[in-house]
């Protein structure tokens, strides 16, 4: 049901009345469906945007928000421009993340780990939390009224996903691109998965540091690099390596050095001994790995801990030995067995000592990898996964943006494009979770035994598939076909493997259904540039690969949400603020409770809570969504970071209120509750009926709607254009000027012809203005379109439906610069008045002096707009000549320009001997500035040295000068003859 605005509107705007009820009836109303279900016959051009699928369990931040409201504001503008416009909402099940909060949740509540519970009964209590939580983020999306049509809404784990998933999979498969291969991998302990390397960050090692680690209960000694001898077999001679992780000694293989390295030429062909194995390794020549600058030039190779050891490896075919367990303890037999890996690199530097083997430890700064998930130290282990080879879909990935099949907005984004897909690793995609999309491949056993030596795994859609691929494979008979064993791999996909399918898997894929064919390829992804490569990358190059198609036409990245000081929004520094904080309004007892109640680090609240009462000393105000919408999308421009400072929202609450009283004057004495219009629409035909401040707000209007339009076309996207001129016209051209002009004649009596005109040009305004700002405000503007007059003549039943506006070429110079003209004048006016004191009871007669006849010509049409704004007694414009007799004693002048000055009656109302005093200061002020000028103009060969557009602009700045002293010392000799 439609929100009922019974009765006269409230004194002010209240967001949390204004902005109840609209978002059910806009949903229930079918509004957010493309207008092809809504009119089956309409097939008019698709605008589609797919929303970025939020973690199903967590809640959405101020990125999030910023993210809905660039993306509802296109689509609520592509939908007015009559598109068929589809905003298709989800969510993603996030495997890591929601395990391991299920996980602790579990754990703190029951003291179980879900090893006790079992995969099956734990994924029941995955399923329950995600059932419970849900709800979280779709409302959050609500109330900021992202007009997404949720009947079309997906989920990465529902049916439909996990179809797509599992044929995606075998697809890959089938066209040789999907492959298991023992591997050097990216594991988190911690986490007891591999993780790709885009899950690793890199953070910078300080000399000397001392590092935690979760579930280790010492700090780490990192910041040193360790130098080892390594004694040549055969000789007394030693090569000296140099290492940031002693403890990987144990699996070294060989020792490296450069083909060409002079010092080590003897050594080529031989052999070192390894300090902790009854071992003798070789001395390899590897110019590829060795920089013969760095160090000692000599490196040790550790081919199952060290990415570029491993590739050494391959090259030398060198063996591979594991060191540590996957929980990141000694599994290599010998006196270190057991012992955690960073117990062992301490043991081991103690032993090498006793050896005679450690030479150096030297302070060293470097980069360590951390599980972005856990903050665990990645251990690169050598172990069997499942892997996607992406070279031949990056390649045509690359090639989609040189040739602007695929546009990157900003393009700035399109050199990391080409570098990170042009140096692509295979992808691996298995995960050792429990939470997420089951591998579809089956290991086949027959008779107990695997059914091959090299590879007994098949890949199918099904266990009955896997079973006829089985016997095809292996030539197996139809018994020992209906004997074998199949085992489904325990480990599930990668979360980014079913997200790098959203676009057209959440349209029916593989099934070719109604909206494949009608909204697959999409128009516009939206997202923030953080996530390039985990999520838009993937998704370009799987589109690519089993549809043939870009999987959209052009990518905006917006820059990401930072605080007011510009620092990047961390749960750690407590300025995370959640949108429904800024919606609804909250104390700051209440943010410290919620900063208290969370997961954040014990050792970190006291500066989260300082950060919270330095930023939010009273909380932060009731704003509203339109208001955070607004302050959000007022910052997005291009590749610049958004420094949110929660007092703009609040400014733009401010902003809303303006909108609410233009609206409440318009109906209550502009308009009056017997007012009907007479005219609709308004041409350019009609300027000679209208007044100059009508043609002017029209102009004005045409030309806020162009700025608008521009700035959300396709490939711009300028949101701090769009909202910086909507709200330059409500507030300083609509309420500031028009309004105000409007006054008097909204006092004459009703049947006056220029009344009823005014009144219909305000009402075509306000409604074209709402309409104007509807995508951005989407509340507060269907909540006052709908308390207009529905006399106007409305052909749709709500504003979201109504059509964008378009410029209707009223813009008009002349009009403009005769209003610019006539500003400046007001703004003198009130300048003086302003510094002298006098306030809007102060109503002093005004002489406008001009110098011409065009400015008088214009000064005299327009003095009641200089009486009005103003707010002044009577306005005479008469020219220079006339002014000696015309203005009495007693007046003050100031000059507006070099064709205008304003003379002010002040006797009686001002301090006489004051403004003398502020007149001589002014006079010297200028006197200096013509001295400086003189002193230019009079260097060595001026007319040679200085060119001549220099020389003229000089020339006239001097002439204004002393133009302006002359009408200062006049204004003086006035202004002493008031003492008289």
């Amino acid at each position: 049901m439609k929100k009922q605005l019974t009765g006269e509107m409230a004194a002010g705007y209240q967001p949390k009345d204004v902005e109840a009820e609209w978002y059910q009836w806009w949903e229930q109303s079918g509004f957010f469906r493309p207008r092809s279900d809504r009119e089956p016959a309409f097939d008019g051009k698709k605008f589609v945007i797919v929303l970025p699928p939020p973690n199903v369990t967590g809640y959405l931040h101020l990125g999030h928000a910023l993210t809905g409201a660039v993306q509802d504001t296109i689509i609520r503008y592509q939908r007015m421009m009559g598109r068929d416009a589809l905003y298709l909402p989800g969510t993603d099940h996030a495997g890591i993340a929601t395990q391991v909060v299920v996980e602790k949740r579990l754990k703190a509540e029951t003291g179980k780990s879900r090893h006790d519970y079992g995969r099956d009964e734990f994924l029941k209590h995955v399923w329950s939390f995600k059932e419970t939580h849900a709800g979280v983020i779709q409302r959050q999306l609500r109330l900021i009224g992202s007009s997404l049509d949720w009947s079309r809404e997906r989920f990465t784990m529902d049916e439909q996903c996990g179809k797509a998933v599992v044929e995606a999979f075998v697809k890959l498969h089938e066209d040789g691109l999907v492959y298991r291969a023992t591997r050097l991998v990216n594991w988190c302990c911690a986490l007891q998965s591999a993780i790709s390397d885009l899950e690793v960050d890199f953070d910078d090692v300080a000399k000397n540091a001392k590092v935690t680690i979760p579930n280790y209960d010492k700090k780490v000694d990192m910041g040193v690099l360790t130098q080892v001898a390594y004694k040549i077999v055969g000789t007394d001679q030693e090569i000296i390596v140099a290492t940031t992780r002693p403890e990987t000694i144990l699996g070294d293989t060989a020792v490296a050095i450069h083909p060409e390295d002079e010092r080590y030429k003897a050594f080529h062909g031989m052999k070192v001994q390894c300090p902790f194995r009854d071992d003798q390794i070789p001395i390899i020549l590897d110019a590829t790995l060795v920089d013969m600058n760095f160090g000692t030039g000599a490196v040790k190779i550790t081919p199952a801990h060290d990415p570029n050891d491993f590739e050494s490896g391959l090259r030398h075919n060198l063996r591979q030995l594991v060191v540590f367990d996957l929980k990141g303890n000694v599994s290599m037999a010998g006196p270190f067995l057991g012992m955690h890996r960073f117990d062992c690199r301490k043991a081991i530097v103690a032993e090498l000592e006793k050896l005679g083997l450690l030479r150096e430890v030297v302070p060293y700064e470097y980069r360590v990898g951390r599980c972005s998930r856990t903050g665990d130290i990645v251990e690169p282990m050598l172990m069997p996964q499942w892997f996607v080879d992406c070279s031949t879909m990056a390649a045509k990935s690359v090639a989609a943006v040189r040739n602007k099949e695929l546009r990157l907005t900003p393009e700035s984004h399109e050199a990391v494009w080409y570098h990170w897909l042009e140096n692509i690793k295979p992808w691996c995609v298995s995960r050792q979770l429990w939470w997420g999309h089951r591998i579809p491949a089956y290991l086949v056993n027959l008779n107990g035994m695997p059914v091959s030596e090299t590879d007994s795994w098949v890949v199918a859609r099904s266990e009955e598939e896997a079973r006829s691929k089985a016997a095809a494979k292996f030539g197996l008979s139809a018994e020992q076909a209906a004997a074998i064993e199949l085992s489904q791999d325990p480990d599930v996909l990668d979360t980014w493997f079913s997200s790098a399918l959203w676009p057209f898997s959440t349209m029916g894929w593989p099934t070719e259904t109604l909206d494949l064919a009608k909204f697959f390829p999409g128009t516009l992804l939206e997202t923030g540039h953080d996530i390039l490569f985990f999520w838009v990358a993937r998704m370009v190059m799987t589109s690519l690969h089993f549809t043939g198609k870009l999987p959209f036409e052009e990518v905006y990245l917006h820059a990401m949400v930072r605080d007011k000081d510009g620092r990047k929004m961390s749960k750690s520094l407590g300025n995370v603020i959640d949108p429904l904080d800024v919606i609804f309004g909250i104390s700051l007892e209440d943010l410290h409770a919620k900063v208290q109640t969370g997961n954040l680090d014990p050792k970190e609240l006291p500066r989260a809570l300082k950060f919270q009462k330095e930023a939010f000393p009273n909380g932060i105000s009731e704003c509203g969504s339109d208001a955070l919408r607004f302050g959000l999308l007022s910052y997005t421009q291009s590749g610049r970071n958004v420094n949110l400072d929660i007092e703009r929202v609040v400014g733009y609450r401010q902003f809303c209120n303006k909108l609410w009283n233009v609206v409440r004057y318009a109906l209550y004495f502009a308009l009056g509750k017997d007012y009907t219009p007479k005219q609709l629409d308004f041409s350019p035909a009609d300027a000679p009926q209208l007044s100059t401040e009508c043609q002017w707000i029209l102009s004005r209007l045409d030309l806020a709607i162009e700025e608008c339009n521009q700035g959300f076309s396709e490939g711009t996207y300028d949101f701090a254009q769009t909202t910086n001129a909507a709200y330059r016209f409500w507030l300083y051209e609509l309420c500031d000027v028009f309004l105000e002009l409007t006054k008097p004649t909204m006092q004459l009596e009703n049947g006056n012809e220029n009344k009823q005109r005014t009144q219909d040009v305000l009402l075509f305004v306000i409604e074209k203005a709402l309409r104007m700002l509807h995508p951005m405000m989407p509340f507060v503007t269907e909540e006052l379109w709908h308390r207009l007059p529905q006399s106007a003549g409305f052909a749709t039943e709500s504003i979201m439906l109504a059509q964008y506006p378009v410029p209707s070429g009223w813009r008009s110079e002349t009009i403009e610069n005769t209003v610019k003209s006539v500003m400046e004048v007001v703004h003198n006016v009130r300048s003086t008045k302003a510094s002298y004191g006098l306030t809007n009871k102060h109503r002093p007669e005004v002489w406008i002096v001009t110098r011409s006849e065009a400015a008088l010509a214009v000064m005299r049409e327009h003095t009641y707009i200089v009486q009005t704004l103003g707010v002044v007694g009577a306005v005479v414009a008469i020219t220079a000549e006339e002014e000696a007799t015309a203005v009495p004693q007693g007046c003050g002048f100031s000059v507006v320009n070099k064709e205008v000055g304003v003379q002010m009656m002040l006797k009686g109302l001002i301090d006489v001997a004051k403004e003398v005093a502020k007149l001589a200061k002014n006079i010297d002020g200028v006197k200096k500035q013509i001295e400086g000028m003189d002193k230019k103009m009079t260097i060595p060969n001026y007319e040679t040295k200085v060119p001549e557009e220099i020389r003229v602009a000089n020339t006239e700045k001097r002439e204004s000068l002393v133009l302006q002293l002359a009408q200062l010392e006049d204004g003086l000799e006035k202004m002493k003859a008031l003492q008289a």
